[in-house]
């Protein structure tokens, strides 16, 4: 399988780590946006929507990183997999973590980024909204250990994490308000397959972000 792949990427983090937690070889293919590697005809004839991460599995073609994760899970994991389990209950809940993620959690984290790169300054809105998030976030991880309850890590967990984790690096979030999710990131910190990783693509993440603020 070939996953069309950008370290700092939160999402494309998120499919690695699954890929790592089902034990698959994957061959990352590093697309450098600023160089326009997305724009290119070879890569638009793969995905028309030329976004990454994008996997390529023989004559199967998904891209949207949950998409991604649910369908390496289905076709590879386990027969009721703990990362996605077959009870539709747990399910539920599981994808409902995966689009707070998507709509909500990671979004201001795209929000926040993308404010500073196009009005090259920081919004204390912005910023809020974050705090927002988290809250929503610590209420759903109280009197639980993993993002959906449950007592193993699932694919909510793995999205969110590269989320949070790209908020800890890119602006040193203080977690000290919302302590569930404090505790529920300290935990994954040495639990979740791929971790060394994911915070090396923080790191890239930080840099591009640094390089933001310092152009201010």
């Amino acid at each position: 399988m070939d996953l069309y792949y950008l370290p700092a990427s939160a999402p494309c983090r998120a499919v690695a780590m699954t890929a790592d937690a089902l034990g698959l070889k994957i061959n990352k293919i590093h697309m450098n946006l600023q160089a326009g590697d997305h724009l290119k005809p070879e890569f638009i004839k793969i995905n028309p929507q030329h976004t990454v991460p994008t996997l390529v599995d023989g004559d199967f073609v998904i891209w949207e990183s949950r998409a991604i994760m649910t369908y390496l899970v289905e076709k590879y994991g386990k027969v009721n997999d703990a990362l996605y389990p077959a009870c539709p209950r747990m399910r539920a809940v599981i994808n409902q973590r995966l689009y707070f993620d998507m709509g909500h959690m990671y979004k201001t984290l795209g929000d926040y980024y993308y404010a500073m790169r196009d009005k090259q300054s920081a919004d204390p809105v912005l910023y809020k909204n974050i705090e927002v998030a988290m809250r929503f976030f610590n209420s759903m991880l109280e009197g639980k250990q993993y993002a959906a309850g449950g007592d193993s890590l699932t694919l909510a967990d793995l999205s969110l994490f590269s989320t949070v984790s790209s908020f800890d690096a890119m602006i040193d979030f203080d977690f000290s308000k919302f302590p569930n999710v404090a505790k529920w990131y300290t935990t994954l910190k040495d639990m979740v397959p791929g971790a060394a990783e994911n915070w090396a693509g923080c790191m890239e993440l930080k840099k591009s972000y640094d390089s933001l603020k310092s152009s201010l």
